[in-house]
């Protein structure tokens, strides 16, 4: 069976061209089950809220980096005032230990002082007990000593 050619080359062009509509349905059928199984229920954002939004997070990332340098700011300020206090602490600490030995002397002159004022009244009532007794009487000597009311810890 033969068949011509100008039939042949009619059912080849009737062929592709039957092939192609089959594609094109094919690929809008594949679109609009694509769009029903994903549908845009949100509109994507317009580019002027996106403009605004950008615009919002410049102004919040601006006031972000002026809190930023004021904490900067502060902590150099703090650090400063740590410093300070610290070399204080070490003065105040050298004039502590001065002022304990100092104490020390002053506490170890007072007993000395003690002693002779103590020999000096025993001295007194010998000399009034020896001479009869004729002259006023000495002062009488301090109850307890001045050292434990200047004592300090450390």
């Amino acid at each position: 069976m033969k068949v011509g050619s100008r039939v042949r080359r009619g059912l080849v062009m009737v062929g592709v061209v039957g092939s192609l509509l089959v594609g094109a349905a094919s690929i809008r059928a594949a679109a609009v089950w694509t769009a029903a199984s994903a549908p845009l229920a949100v509109s994507p954002a317009s580019a002027e809220s996106l403009a605004a939004r950008l615009a919002d997070e410049e102004a919040r990332s601006a006031a972000l980096q002026a809190q930023l340098d004021e904490l900067r700011a502060n902590t150099t300020d703090l650090s400063g005032a740590l410093d300070t206090a610290k070399t204080r602490i070490s003065t105040d600490t050298a004039t502590a230990k001065s002022m304990r030995t100092r104490l020390a002397t002053a506490k170890a002159r007072l007993a000395t002082l003690e002693k002779s004022l103590a020999k000096a009244r025993a001295a007194a009532a010998a000399a009034a007990r020896t001479s009869g007794g004729g002259g006023t009487a000495p002062a009488p000597a301090p109850a307890a000593t001045h050292e434990s009311e200047h004592e300090t810890d450390g």
